[in-house]
């Protein structure tokens, strides 16, 4: 059997900018994406802090995920990163700069929905590298008391949720998802963050969230009933769809394409980060394939597990494998 794909990698036709606001900090934050070499993968840079320096979009850079992912070094941290990663990983974005003048990536309404309009606006570039795949051969498994996370061989990259609250407006929800942007944009990009509107008034009062409004959360009703935002829901399950694109987006730090089916459940970022790790850390369970000229992945192959090319920067998840957030 033979799963077709584009062997190309891409960056972006031209540069993009929006404007918005750090959710927590509730700075205005100005962003830009732009096209970037191929093999250089996804970077940030932060052009308030001089000099400036790249932070790499990969989980050897993760040093929180509480509230959010958040990516960067003992200078220079860039936070929720989760929305953009995962519309340029939808997009099929393999290489950007990311330029912004805060900590934080814009919230924007919540939803990766702004970013993925964005990032269409400007198209996509086709580059002379070919994509390198991680191909799962073996599942591999992930747990945390109840919550837990797998991924297990498949011809294609989908991500099932499932999450379970006593809230009559959540109770159980799941959703599975076969990764494309056309999918992307219909089911999951829209979805929005969320959350209990008295965890909401905490962090206000501890000078967190203070960018957040109804215009860019979900905010659940004491009552657990109803959601306090006068437009109510973009879907019946909104709230697991949100789960699903945050998936999306923290799996995108592993640094390359991925074949493999992922479930998990009641998980978040620090879950999505050990599960990285125990990817990484398991390479009797997955192979690194290079995409063929015409296209073509065979599924039953021999390949190099060498995933390093000639910057050095490129698929960087074998680099280190014990990496540790510096809080999670």
């Amino acid at each position: 059997m033979t799963l077709h794909i584009d062997p190309y990698q891409y960056t972006l036709q031209k540069s993009v900018s929006c404007c918005g606001v750090g959710l927590h900090s509730g700075r205005t934050v100005n962003l830009s994406i732009k096209p970037a070499p191929e093999d250089s993968g996804i970077r940030f840079f932060r052009t308030d802090i001089q000099p400036t320096e790249p932070i790499q979009a990969h989980m050897d850079m993760v040093v929180d995920t509480r509230l959010a992912t958040t990516i960067g070094n003992e200078r220079i941290q860039v936070s929720t990163t989760e929305h953009l990663l995962a519309a340029l990983k939808a997009f099929g974005i393999d290489n950007a700069e990311i330029e912004l003048d805060s900590r934080e990536v814009p919230i924007m309404d919540g939803s990766a929905e702004p970013f993925f309009q964005l990032i269409k606006s400007s198209g996509k570039k086709k580059q002379k590298s070919f994509k390198k795949i991680l191909k799962i051969t073996q599942p591999i498994h992930y747990d945390d008391g109840e919550k837990s996370i797998s991924i297990s061989p498949y011809n294609g990259f989908k991500v099932t949720g499932e999450i379970c609250f006593d809230d009559t407006v959540i109770q159980n929800q799941k959703f599975s998802l076969d990764l494309s942007p056309e999918n992307f944009g219909q089911e999951i990009s829209k979805a929005r963050t969320f959350g209990y509107v008295e965890q909401v008034e905490e962090l206000w009062a501890n000078g967190l969230a203070l960018g957040s409004t109804l215009d860019n959360v979900i905010a659940i009703h004491w009552n657990r009933k109803s959601v306090l935002n006068e437009d109510g829901l973009r879907f019946d399950d909104e709230f697991i769809r949100h789960k699903v694109l945050d998936l999306v987006g923290d799996l995108s730090l592993l640094g390359c394409p991925i074949l493999g089916h992922v479930n998990a459940y009641k998980t978040g970022h620090t879950e999505h980060f050990h599960f990285m790790k125990a990817i990484a850390a398991s390479p009797h369970c997955w192979e690194v394939v290079e995409v063929q000229k015409n296209g073509s992945i065979p599924i039953q192959m021999n390949v190099s597990k060498n995933s390093q090319n000639k910057t050095g920067t490129f698929l960087p998840f074998l680099n280190n494998r014990d990496a540790q957030p510096a809080a999670a």
